[in-house]
């Protein structure tokens, strides 16, 4: 790892990619409910980063493969810590969706 790799911001792109084709996982979109209408990756589910405990009802199975995206990537890199702190073990933070090539459901 070199000392630009730190910049580097994840790739969204291939994390949804990454994410369709691991067994069971969920694509978690932690920014606001009025963010999520204005437009989302299909098949995601809507946890905003205030109510992340909200997680806890929704995956209930604290192995489940969990991607987290956002706008930019800073929310969701907090509630994949906040995830890993409640015991969730596969947790990854994708990005934001500011930088997705793909269909966004409005």
């Amino acid at each position: 790892m070199g000392f630009l790799d730190m910049f580097k911001t994840p790739d969204i792109d291939s994390g949804v990619d990454e994410c369709r084709g691991t067994r069971n996982a969920v694509l978690l979109d932690v920014r606001t409910a009025e963010e999520y209408r204005q437009g989302h990756i299909p098949e995601s589910v809507n946890v905003p980063l205030d109510e992340i405990g909200r997680a806890d009802g929704q995956i209930p199975d604290k192995e489940t493969p969990v991607f987290t995206y956002c706008l930019s990537g800073a929310r969701s890199a907090r509630a994949a810590a906040e995830l890993r702190r409640r015991g969730y073990s596969r947790v990854k933070n994708i990005g934001g969706i500011s930088s997705y090539s793909g269909k966004i459901v409005r």
